[in-house]
């Protein structure tokens, strides 16, 4: 679709519709809009019949536009974030799954040179190993953003073309893209163009297919990780002592040899002196109450799978457990901690049976299950935040 058509449906979609983000889209401009997208998926080597399957029923999606430009209710803490990700089932799963495709692994790790125990804990994280990989139709929520999303409608017309290609070659069979709002799809979720220049075929059977085969998921994230950067001979990171007086830098971007971060006052976590020329940067994720690590360019290349320290963060302490490692020493700087996947289905259905109402329990926190930990706050005279949190879960009889 060309900028021109763009000016032109945004002018048609005001009048009587349905609002989106200060305009107002009627139903015949996300029509046209699709209409056109049809008709550039074509040009750009798209099979007809794909380009009319895929988008049939593609309509506005309140849901996509939604998360597209909402603010999260309140800040995520690490420790929240990482209790959710890192709990006992994704680590005890992901132990399993290392032994279940053991030979994948070493083949891809041999290949590759990206850490097995890493590439698991990205599957791990992205999909729970496969057995979540999302709640959108990928053409129909790229089509949603490309039509009537707020910012990036070029972007996300070229990931929708490229999702159509993919189809068109027969990779990824035509109902098997399910996945983010932003369009990521398959087992490690990689965005279409991503998918494009990165994912592999890795069992051999001629099809690059990220969402029914394993080995062509965990190889394409090896190779992901790779291009990144990834380099097996380093680790990601380390955990350190920071003296309580250090005002030295810090800083992800902020690289010095270990050696120079011994001279600067650091030791490693166990009191072991730091050495050697190997390069990191000091991260204080949690703040300087907070554990300290030195994160080498392996760090960088896990962020840029998400650009979140606290998934890299996620990424490496998962890796780490599922190899058999310790957990980080430093405990996170709260005295109310976040709670498992399988302690936020019990808060859920203990907000139910205490009278605040959310809801059927699915361990998913949404709007009205935040609303229900506000109301069980404000009754037990905490704070109002409707955080998951241990102190809430604890008052309403968890245990």
């Amino acid at each position: 679709m060309q900028q021109g058509f763009w000016k032109t449906w945004t002018s048609a979609a005001v009048g009587a519709g349905i609002l989106v983000t200060g305009m107002t889209v009627s139903a015949h401009a996300i029509e046209s809009c699709v209409a056109s997208l049809k008709k550039q998926a074509v040009s750009a080597g798209v099979k007809p019949e794909i380009a009319d399957r895929m988008l049939s029923g593609a309509n506005y999606d309140e849901k996509v536009i939604r998360f597209s430009t909402s603010q999260p209710e309140y800040k995520t803490e690490i420790w929240d974030y990482m209790a959710f990700l890192v709990d006992a089932k994704r680590i005890d799963d992901g132990k399993k799954n290392l032994k279940k495709h053991r030979n994948t692994l070493s083949a891809i790790e041999k290949k590759y040179g990206v850490n097995r125990h890493v590439v698991l804990a990205v599957w791990g994280i992205e999909s729970d190993y496969g057995q979540f990989r999302g709640d959108f139709y990928t053409p129909h929520a790229l089509a949603t953003l490309a039509c009537a999303g707020k910012r990036r409608q070029k972007y996300f017309r070229g990931e929708l073309i490229k999702t159509l290609q993919i189809a068109s070659r027969g990779d990824v069979p035509i109902n098997d893209f399910r996945g983010s709002w932003a369009g990521a799809f398959g087992q490690t979720q990689f965005m279409p163009s991503t998918y494009n220049s990165l994912a592999v075929d890795f069992d051999g059977d001629g099809r690059k297919d990220l969402v029914n085969s394993v080995p062509d998921a965990l190889a394409s994230t090896a190779n992901f990780l790779k291009n990144a950067g990834w380099r097996d001979s380093r680790p990601w990171g380390i955990e350190v002592k920071v003296p309580g007086s250090y005002s030295g830098p810090s800083g992800r971007k902020k690289y010095a040899s270990l050696a120079t971060w011994n001279k600067r006052g650091l030791t490693r976590i166990d009191g072991g002196k730091l050495s050697g020329k190997l390069e990191a940067a000091l991260i204080r994720p949690a703040g300087a109450k907070g554990p300290g690590f030195l994160v080498t360019r392996n760090f960088r290349a896990l962020r840029s799978y998400n650009a979140s320290t606290s998934y890299g963060m996620a990424i490496a302490l998962l890796s780490e457990l599922v190899a058999g490692g310790d957990p980080f020493k430093t405990p996170w700087p709260t005295n109310n901690p976040g709670l498992s996947r399988a302690q936020r289905l019990e808060l859920q259905k203990l907000l139910n049976k205490n009278g605040f109402n959310v809801g059927e329990a699915d361990g998913k926190v949404g709007p009205a299950t935040r609303e229900g930990i506000r109301k069980a706050e404000a009754k037990y005279g905490m704070p109002v935040t409707g955080r998951p949190s241990w102190n809430v879960y604890y008052a309403l009889g968890g245990r």
